[in-house]
């Protein structure tokens, strides 16, 4: 399906990504690695690493996930704390999303990203905001619809 949600006109104030933001990303980073995925704010977190959409060099940011439909699949929220834009890892994904990596539990996985639509997004985004209640706060703040991610394990073909 089509990364296809576009900014919205009001939201939280989204960070910059200064050299303070990107150290305290490096920090949680290594947070991550080191605990095997306990990183932010008590969530599960993965390791994100996509290819830039315009620079093609790799970036990696932390992420909290939640569980996909089986052992092969995980849910992301490109929440950006409910700010007016998506953070910049959607975008990497809608122009990249065959070139993803993850990292948890000490494993670097493969994966294919895909955006959920309509009732998909919907059981989705119910089960986040079920599980880490703040999510719908992010939602509240702006009045983009904020896009949910599956990350599915790639396979040879």
């Amino acid at each position: 399906m089509a990364f296809d949600t576009p900014h919205g006109t009001h939201g939280a104030h989204q960070p910059s990504a200064n050299l303070a933001s990107r150290l305290f990303n490096g920090r949680n980073v290594k947070r991550i690695r080191a605990t095997g995925g306990r990183g932010i704010m008590g969530m599960n977190t993965l390791v994100l690493t996509t290819t830039g959409a315009k620079t093609g060099r790799q970036r990696t940011t932390p992420v909290a996930w939640f569980p996909g439909e089986d052992d092969a699949t995980w849910i992301i929220a490109a929440s950006a704390g409910g700010a007016t834009g998506n953070p910049a890892w959607y975008h990497n994904l809608a122009a990249h999303p065959d070139q993803v990596r993850i990292e948890l539990d000490g494993t670097s996985v493969d994966v294919v990203a895909d955006q959920l639509h309509g009732a998909e997004r919907d059981r989705a985004w119910a089960a986040i905001v079920a599980a880490v209640p703040k999510f719908k706060g992010y939602e509240t703040a702006t009045d983009r619809e904020i896009p949910v991610i599956r990350l599915r394990r790639r396979t040879l073909a």
